[in-house]
């Protein structure tokens, strides 16, 4: 498991944007600093749209570039990194899975958030021996208060494995897995083959219901290029599969959770970590947000435990985020590229530097920005951000003279493909890289 510093010994990095900014060119000679301003600047293809730049030195804590950084731009998936922030120093080094209560040969059980179970290639809490002494589990979700989607997600993506639903204790990411055996769609859990019909729409992938767990596909043009679909989740649909994977007994009943219970933390944390920001998975961020508030109030609400960390941990922040889930799927979500740097040197002062570059993409080899950025010696590390007409770029350049700099780039309200905006930002990162 990941060794990270406890809360108690963690210093946090002070407020430092009021000192600094009166010192943004210290460390650039003219030409550098007109080289930056031709390549960001107003007459520069950024000054097209709404654009932000950080550039800071981790070293002598000072900013030495900086364009609207005072601008609040939609983050997208680089909300993250508040997520990994709060993860880190919330839940240390494992998770929140459930927590519970036993009498006899009943536990009563409410989950924690923990996503692991039968999602992906994580590590599994053994739940089935977990539960194993006992002949009935009694399943509640009277701990959940937010809902099983966030606050200003776009409706439309219900049907796309990366907006799945929310839960206190998922099976399967909450999501049905699809494989193509011919002309049709195999899916799993088996339960849901029953529940697959065919349909004379013109559509291409199989797709579920608005408001059912009903999945439609046309056989004749049927392609099988969607390996998964999220269900809609309930704790009826919940313990009917909980107890087919367990071959137990599970009951639902929402009884509250008493103050005399014990608690089961039982997968490692940095695993899903790692997946989170290497693939940018939203629901694991999402489920990430539930277990800290797990871990601080017993409940799952995202709200509570948002409004907990800003105001505690990152009140020093330069322009408090409006921050409103964990995965950056919310177009309510508004951050300046001066607090994500702020936010990311907190991070870099935290945890082991072998330990954070194993979480950030790497340019050219790994995660989100495994085809971009390319180079001999890899030198982006950094989390992406992208939705429609917004896309941004946080982390750490490595110069060729080895000098390691934080960067927050950000872009809102362009009109054209994230693409066009990644090639001229890898112009710019390129440029910075061979000039520092």
């Amino acid at each position: 498991m990941i060794k990270l510093l406890s809360i108690k010994n963690l210093i946090l990095v002070l407020p430092f944007f009021c000192l600094v900014f009166r010192s943004t060119h210290a460390q650039l000679n003219r030409d550098q600093y007109l080289k930056l301003e031709e390549a960001v600047g107003d007459q520069s293809f950024f000054g097209n749209h709404l654009s932000g730049f950080v550039l800071y030195d981790l070293d002598s804590q000072i900013v030495l570039y900086e364009r609207n950084s005072e601008q609040r731009f939609i983050p997208a998936s680089t909300t993250k990194l508040l997520t990994l922030f709060s993860s880190l120093i919330i839940l240390n080094d494992s998770t929140q899975t459930l927590r519970y209560t036993t009498s006899n040969d009943t536990i009563r059980i409410w989950g924690s958030g923990d996503p692991s179970w039968n999602y992906k290639e994580l590590y599994q809490p053994d739940i089935q021996s977990f539960i194993a002494p006992f002949n009935t589990v009694l399943f509640s979700d009277a701990n959940q208060d937010s809902p099983a989607f966030g606050y200003g997600w776009q409706w439309d993506d219900y049907y796309y494995d990366y907006s799945a639903e929310r839960s206190p204790l998922p099976i399967f990411g909450n999501l049905v897995q699809i494989k193509k055996s011919g002309n049709r769609p195999i899916v799993t859990p088996k339960r849901f083959q029953s529940a697959v019909f065919t349909t004379n729409r013109s559509i291409r992938e199989l797709e579920r219901e608005f408001h059912s767990n009903k999945f439609f596909y046309n056989p004749n043009n049927f392609r099988g290029s969607e390996e998964f679909i999220p269900f809609i989740s309930s704790p009826e649909l919940f313990i009917e599969l909980a107890a087919e994977a367990t071959g137990k007994t599970w009951i639902y009943q929402p009884d509250s959770l008493p103050k005399n219970h014990s608690e089961w933390r039982a997968a490692p944390l940095f695993p899903i970590l790692e997946e989170m920001m290497l693939e940018s998975d939203n629901f694991l961020a999402e489920q990430l947000m539930w277990m800290v508030s797990d871990r601080l109030f017993q409940r799952l609400d995202t709200e509570r435990a948002i409004e907990y960390i800003l105001k505690t941990y990152l009140n020093d922040l330069p322009d408090q985020p409006q921050w409103v889930d964990g995965s950056g799927l919310s177009r309510h979500n508004l951050v300046t590229p001066r607090s994500m740097v702020t936010l990311f040197e907190k991070i870099y002062r935290m945890i082991p530097d072998e330990q954070l570059f194993d979480l950030l993409p790497t340019g050219g080899v790994s995660g989100t920005i495994k085809t971009s950025y390319q180079a001999q010696t890899p030198y982006i590390f950094a989390k992406t951000g992208t939705m429609s007409n917004h896309h941004s770029l946080v982390g750490l350049i490595k110069t060729k003279r080895g000098k390691l700099y934080c960067f927050a780039f950000m872009n809102s309200n362009y009109p054209y493909k994230a693409s066009v905006v990644r090639r001229e930002m890898e112009k710019v990162m390129v440029m910075i890289r061979d000039m520092l």
